[in-house]
């Protein structure tokens, strides 16, 4: 099977969902998914149902704790810089079929890693390998290196009248 580069983005809710389907369904199929998690730590309903796959699935998040805002301290930077590494030992080599790097758009977007490097990864990836990256902004050229993105657009969100994060829909 030909792996493809999928990225999901834009300002609306569910790209980090979407992946999460995804992975799910090649979960279903026998393939083994490797989910890296750039700005996010926590123990997330989807993390504790994701362990329920045991060996099938693994996942990594990197974080030094709360919400980057502004910009990213030391501690933010260290943390981006070891997931990438973790990331680009997964997809090149080749022990997974689906890699999700979710917030990694984000994670470009703040200049945090260098757009360049990841495209290397991705060209250089073996063949059989999926990649989705999410998270908002994702630049120009990782859009034209993509086989397929999506772009979220937020019409309405509940968000927007004060409903908080709800366990089991949100977090």
């Amino acid at each position: 099977m030909k792996g493809y580069i999928q990225v999901y983005t834009g300002e609306g809710k569910g790209k980090t969902t979407a992946a999460l389907g995804l992975a799910l369904r090649a979960l279903g199929a026998g393939l083994r998914v490797a989910l890296i998690q750039f700005l996010k730590k926590g123990e997330y309903s989807e993390i504790r149902a994701l362990t329920n796959f045991g060996p099938w699935v693994e996942v990594w998040q990197f974080h030094s704790g709360g919400f980057v805002r502004g910009e990213p301290d030391e501690a933010v930077k260290e943390a981006v810089a070891l997931g990438w590494d973790k990331a680009r030992r997964i997809i090149l080599s080749g022990d997974f079929e689906v890699g999700i790097l979710d917030e990694i758009n984000l994670v470009l977007h703040l200049g945090l890693i260098p757009v360049s490097e990841v495209l290397e990864v991705l060209s250089s990836r073996p063949e059989g390998v999926e990649v989705v990256l999410t998270g908002r902004y994702a630049p120009r050229a990782l859009i034209e290196a993509a086989d397929l993105v999506t772009e979220m657009r937020k019409v309405k969100h509940y968000y927007d009248r004060g409903v908080p994060a709800r366990k089991g829909i949100e977090k």
